[in-house]
């Protein structure tokens, strides 16, 4: 089992130090322990959570709800339907921005193809093309 001081960790999940102290003071780290100086020491225990935290966090979740899911976790049995749920919508509101994010991107490139179609029309001496001829056209 390895031991890690807060630097370490810190720098494992590119956060700041005060960052695993907030989640420390939140609940979300628990049994931090502390070495003879008193310094923060971490377990592969904590590393494990971290690496649950950094996921929903980059999945959208917010602390609150890093919260109750971790509180669920702790009484799996009794509150499941809790953690389904939770899951589900964090999961449905990924699906939206999936869609967003993708509607965002085709929107980019048609304008990519509309400005090179553009800047080849400026270095050949052709007509210019017409934005209409790339509007909702699918260039995947």
């Amino acid at each position: 089992m390895g031991v890690y001081t807060i630097r370490e960790v810190a720098g494992r999940f590119d956060v700041q130090p005060s960052t695993l102290r907030y989640y420390e003071d939140q609940g979300l780290l628990t049994n931090v322990g502390r070495d003879d100086a008193g310094r923060r020491v971490y377990d592969d225990g904590h590393i494990g959570r971290l690496e649950a935290i950094a996921c929903f966090k980059h999945a959208g979740m917010s602390i609150d709800e890093l919260k109750r899911f971790f509180a669920y976790e702790s009484d799996e049995r009794t509150h499941i339907s809790d953690m389904v749920e939770l899951l589900e919508n964090r999961r449905d509101v990924i699906v939206e921005q999936r869609a967003s994010l993708e509607e965002a991107y085709m929107h980019v490139l048609r304008k990519l193809h509309l400005y090179k179609d553009l800047q080849s029309s400026y270095e050949n001496g052709t007509p210019p093309p017409d934005w209409a001829d790339y509007d909702g056209k699918d260039f995947r």
